[in-house]
C-alpha cells in the first residue's frame, strides 16, 4: 500500500512539473516583455521630462531678454530715439514669435506643452506595468511552491494570478479603461 501511495506522488508530482515548467516559462516570458515595455515608457518619461525642462527654461530666457529690450524700449520711448524704439520693437516681437526657426515665446510654449502631454501620457502606463510585473512575478512564485508542494490547487491558483497580470499587462500596453 506504502508503495502505492509513493507511486502516484510521484506521479503527481512529475505531472505538475511538467505542467508547471512550461507554464513558468511562458509567464517568465510574459514577465521579460513587460518589464521591457515598462523601461521604454520609464525612458520616455525621463526623455521628455528633460526635453519640457530644456524649452521651459529656453522659454524663460526668452522671456527674461524681452523683458530687458522692453525696458530699453521704454528708455528709447522717453529720449524719443524712434529708430531704436524700432529696432527694439522688432526684437520684442521676435522673442514673442518666431515661426521660421521655431524659437519664439509662442512656439516654444506649444513644444514644451507638447513634450508635456507625451510624458503625461506615457506616465500613465507605468503603475500598470508595474502592478504586472509584481502580479507575474508572484505568479512564478506560486507555480514553484506548487511543484514543491505537489498542490494542484496552488498550481491553478498560481494559473488565475498569471492571468491576472496579463490582464495587468494589457492594460499597461494598450489603456483600454481611463482611470
Amino acid at each position: 500500500m506504502a508503495e502505492k501511495t509513493a507511486e502516484s506522488r510521484s506521479e503527481r508530482e512529475a505531472h505538475i512539473k511538467d505542467r508547471a515548467g512550461w507554464t513558468i516559462t511562458v509567464i517568465a516570458a510574459l514577465l521579460a516583455v513587460n518589464t521591457y515595455i515598462a523601461n521604454g515608457y520609464s525612458s520616455s518619461v525621463l526623455t521628455n521630462t528633460i526635453r519640457a525642462n530644456d524649452t521651459w527654461s529656453f522659454y524663460q530666457a526668452k522671456s527674461i531678454k524681452q523683458t530687458i529690450t522692453e525696458a530699453a524700449r521704454d528708455d528709447a520711448i522717453a529720449r524719443n530715439d524712434s529708430e531704436k524704439v524700432a529696432k527694439l520693437t522688432a526684437k520684442i516681437n521676435r522673442y514673442e514669435s518666431e515661426p521660421e526657426t521655431g524659437e519664439g515665446k509662442r512656439e516654444l510654449f506649444a513644444k514644451g506643452k507638447a513634450i508635456e502631454a507625451e510624458r503625461d501620457e506615457a506616465k500613465q502606463h507605468g503603475p500598470w506595468l508595474t502592478f504586472a510585473g509584481s502580479t507575474l512575478q508572484l505568479s512564478i512564485v506560486l507555480l514553484t511552491a506548487s511543484i514543491l508542494a505537489v498542490s494542484m490547487g496552488m498550481f491553478y491558483s498560481s494559473i488565475g494570478v498569471g492571468l491576472i497580470g496579463a490582464v495587468l499587462m494589457s492594460q499597461g500596453i494598450w489603456l483600454w479603461f481611463p482611470f
